[in-house]
């Protein structure tokens, strides 16, 4: 079985500010070396059969142009396509859109990933939440892509819910909003606001809040 703390471990995770044409935005930064091929890696995270078996149902076209749909979650459109490097597409959720790329390269016989995620933020929400909002999301994502790749296997998307709620899955909450705050603190955020925030955002993730 994919260890879950070692995996949160061996992701690298940034936060910066971008200036877009529609306004400042905030970018979230995951960063991993995967134990695969990179062919392997590119089928698996654009697959309509192979996504269900690590993150979400997903139906409508996987191709440039063609909208997306993750069952009871984001949808959008693939903007940008160039197979097996990388592909971006717009994440609409709870009527806000944001954007989402993925780029793959290979790297000493497996692959390393990187995950952007930009989005106009309040200064009043972020203030709130920070980075963790969407960070610790994609931190179980990660998981569950790590765990469909390993030739041991892991946690499935089955297995999800119960699992984080499992006082290991809570130790994996626990320490993923941890490296959050640290990766705030990192991008200049003052120590008691980037502590707050995480602490908000963890209640939020365990049910807490």
């Amino acid at each position: 079985m994919v260890d879950a703390q070692q995996q949160l471990a061996a992701v690298r995770r940034t936060v910066g500010t971008r200036e877009l044409e529609t306004g400042p935005a905030r970018v979230a930064v995951l960063a991993e070396r995967l134990d695969a091929p990179l062919d392997e890696v590119w089928d698996a995270v654009t697959s309509a059969e192979r996504i269900p078996r690590w993150f979400l149902p997903i139906s409508g076209e996987l191709r440039l142009g063609g909208r997306y749909q993750l069952e009871g979650h984001a949808g959008g459109t693939v903007r940008r396509c160039d197979p097996p490097r990388s592909f971006a597409a717009t994440w609409e959720f709870g009527g806000e859109v944001s954007w989402i790329e993925v780029r793959l390269r290979p790297a000493d016989g497996g692959t390393d990933l990187e995950l952007e995620h930009v989005a106009h933020v309040s200064e009043q929400r972020w203030a709130q939440y920070g980075p963790g909002a969407v960070g610790l999301g994609w931190d179980s994502m990660l998981l569950g892509l790590a765990s469909h790749l390993a030739p041991e296997g892991g946690i499935t998307p089955e297995e999800g819910p119960e699992w984080l709620a499992s006082e290991e899955g809570l130790r994996f909450l626990r320490a993923g909003s941890e490296a959050w705050y640290e990766a705030s603190v990192a991008a200049g955020t003052p120590e008691p606001e980037a502590r707050a925030a995480a602490d908000r955002t963890l209640a939020a993730y365990t049910g807490q809040e």
